[in-house]
């Protein structure tokens, strides 16, 4: 069997799947406000629409502080003593939002969530457990259940907001994040060495090279501009759905959910013409402009209908490119500034989220309704504007492998190996390969094992 088709091991199983669980219970308790929170934020004391958009987006700010030091204290102190603190920092600005009756005490709130910043060492602990040849198949495996609990979050908001309420939703939020740590210590295994790993963590020696990379600087920028949108636009569609179009916030789930599982129907197609046909330019940049499109829609039109064909084409988009960005930054870095480039790209996504919601937040507090869609639709036009420039990607993969008596000249000698660094005193070879021609034999040749 071809390494690349190989299945993960039992504990590779339970392991990603267990912190994929915590993920996702983290990512609920962020996102099921969101669909929400502008009509709950109307009752507030103090509350104004520039206060609201800082209450949604602030956790972005402490996020995007602390992950990156969380990360290399994890490797100092341990993965599960750093992701157990996040955790549980996490259920305080949970219960800290939960109990505040004003808009300053969910802001104090929503900060501390972010405090809790675990993804880094999170994704450090899933490649402590994973082997080298298996880490894609695991990372990939907590990437999707962010999508999942996304897409959950928003139909899950509302639901939950007509049975508890919003005080009520970030308790629950509290609960998940200590349930995270019952997982965390009953289900997820000790990993048998914890180190340091390229491909999963930063490192510092590595950060200049990677701030100067163009097209990184360009996917960064992307990111960042995908969720300054999402958060401008969650800013203004809840109050539009109900003032204008007429939706009872409790009936908001009825559009969400076929609006979501239609879009994932539509994205399925682009992605297979992205990587099996190599169009991911083409398709990453017709994503954007869609999403420019949406954005006009949802500006232009104010009734049910018109707002629900352009949050189709908007959720579409958005799926489009929160799949493929990840993908892009993997592609473009060097094989050996992976985990790297991955954290400059996080932490850029969770300053996005932030200025998204101050910015947004600010543009509806003075110009109203328009204000906030007209930030989102200005971000999105330079985003467009800098994406239309990148350079067409190259449909590589990232491979991990363990070697021994080999040199870079040799493995890039086989055919289909574009790239190969080999980090003395690790005996692992990072490589970029095209798979469709790779002569996967010969590669293997030069592993140490294959497990």
């Amino acid at each position: 069997m071809s390494v690349f088709q190989e299945k993960l091991g039992s504990q590779e199983r339970r392991a990603g799947a267990s912190l994929a669980l915590i993920y996702a219970f983290r990512m609920l308790g962020l996102f099921m406000i969101l669909p929400v929170f502008a009509i709950y934020a109307e009752d507030l004391p103090g509350a104004t629409p520039w206060l609201t958009g800082l209450a949604l987006g602030v956790y972005g700010l402490t996020q995007a502080i602390l992950q990156i030091p969380f990360g290399m204290l994890s490797d100092k102190i341990g993965r599960k003593p750093v992701i157990a603190g996040g955790l549980l920092v996490f259920a305080i600005g949970s219960l800290v939002a939960a109990s505040s009756d004003g808009i300053y005490g969910i802001i104090a709130g929503r900060a501390l969530q972010g405090s809790g910043a675990i993804a880094a060492a999170l994704m450090a602990l899933a490649a402590d457990l994973s082997t080298e040849e298996h880490r894609v198949r695991m990372m990939a495996m907590i990437g999707m259940s962010i999508g999942v609990a996304f897409a959950s979050s928003m139909v899950l908001g509302p639901v939950l907001n007509e049975w508890i309420g919003v005080s009520g939703i970030f308790a629950g939020t509290a609960v998940l994040a200590v349930m995270g740590i019952g997982i965390l210590y009953l289900f997820v295994p000790n990993p048998p060495d914890s180190h340091f790993h390229r491909d999963a963590e930063l490192q510092t020696s590595s950060l200049k090279s990677v701030l100067k990379t163009i097209d990184l600087l360009r996917l960064n920028a992307g990111i960042f501009a995908l969720h300054f949108v999402l958060m401008s636009v969650f800013l203004v569609i809840p109050l539009e759905l109900r003032d204008d179009a007429g939706l009872a916030s409790a009936q908001h789930w009825q559009l969400y959910l076929p609006v979501f599982i239609v879009s994932v129907v539509l994205m399925v197609p682009f992605i297979l013409l992205s990587e099996r046909k190599n169009l991911m330019k083409p398709v990453f940049v017709g994503s954007i402009a869609g999403l420019t499109v949406a954005i006009v829609g949802l500006l232009s039109g104010r009734d049910l209908t018109t707002i629900t064909i352009f949050l189709l084409l908007f959720f579409t988009a958005f799926n489009l490119l929160e799949a493929s960005l990840p993908s892009l930054v993997a592609k473009t870095a060097q094989a050996d500034q992976k985990g790297t480039a991955m954290g400059v790209y996080s932490s850029s996504q969770f300053m996005g989220a932030f200025a998204g919601g101050a910015v947004g937040g600010m543009a509806h507090h003075v110009w109203g309704i328009d204000g906030a869609y007209t930030a989102a639709l200005a971000m999105s036009l330079i985003w467009l504007l800098i994406a239309i420039f990148m350079k067409k990607p190259r449909n590589l993969s990232t491979y991990l492998m363990k070697v021994s008596d080999v040199t870079e000249q040799q493995l890039l000698a086989v055919r289909g190996v574009v790239e190969a660094a080999i980090i003395k005193g690790e005996g692992v070879a990072y490589l970029k390969v095209e798979k469709h021609i790779l002569d996967e034999e010969k590669l293997l040749s030069f592993a140490q094992d294959i497990i």
